[in-house]
């Protein structure tokens, strides 16, 4: 279960870049360009080993009409995922380091949107409703926002803030086996601040995501 949680997040976190390569979406993403999509940013998660996962980290690489490019890596010894994710398109596997290149996310001070490929579409609108869905791509899946409590009761760091919570589909990337959806948790200053995975059997895991800027 553990092994499918670790590959579950760094799908989740990094997977974008093979559902963001071809064809556009249609649905729109408005709001004043982010800080977070400029070059240079960075994105990570817990550096502590999880299932010989650990020192995720994300870096903007480049910015073209509000569209930017990331890299990202994370160091893996567990040779199950290692394995699995050496046959998705997209990530390299080097030794104990997996990566992927050039993966495209449009970020606005309204949201966060993989702009292109067949899991193209809103991840997060912070001025959604609870019951609102978006398309994902040509897959007739959608991605569900299924809280919004407009109040300070997410603990990040030292803070409690506000978040928007959307849930996806576990396969809507890759057959992820015993993970029933995975949950993006967002807020309007800090973006993208954790995942969660539901699992099959009722349990869940949360995972803190930390970018270097804000919006």
């Amino acid at each position: 279960m553990k092994n499918t949680t670790l590959f579950a997040i760094l799908m989740t976190t990094i997977s974008l870049s093979t559902s963001c390569s071809k064809t556009e979406d249609s649905s729109a993403l408005s709001g004043d360009p982010s800080p977070m999509a400029a070059v240079g940013v960075t994105v990570s998660s817990s550096s502590a080993a999880i299932a010989g996962v650990s020192n995720f980290s994300a870096t903007v690489t480049s910015n073209a009409d509000g569209v930017s490019s990331y890299t990202a890596q994370a160091t893996v010894t567990n040779t199950l995922l290692k394995n699995m994710v050496a046959n998705y398109p997209g990530i390299t596997v080097a030794g104990n380091t997996v990566k992927a290149t050039d993966f495209k996310i449009q970020q606005t001070k309204d949201g966060i949107k993989c702009v292109t490929g067949g899991g193209a579409g809103m991840i997060v609108n912070y001025n959604s409703n609870v019951g609102d869905t978006y398309p994902v791509g040509s897959t007739g899946r959608t991605r569900k926002v299924v809280s919004k409590t407009g109040v300070d009761d997410y603990p990040y760091g030292l803070f409690l803030i506000k978040t928007v919570q959307v849930e996806a589909d576990a396969n809507t990337f890759v057959n992820t086996g015993g993970v029933k959806n995975i949950t993006y948790i967002a807020n309007h200053k800090y973006g993208l601040v954790g995942v969660k995975v539901n699992f099959d059997d009722g349990t869940t895991s949360t995972f803190p995501i930390y970018t270097s800027t804000t919006n």
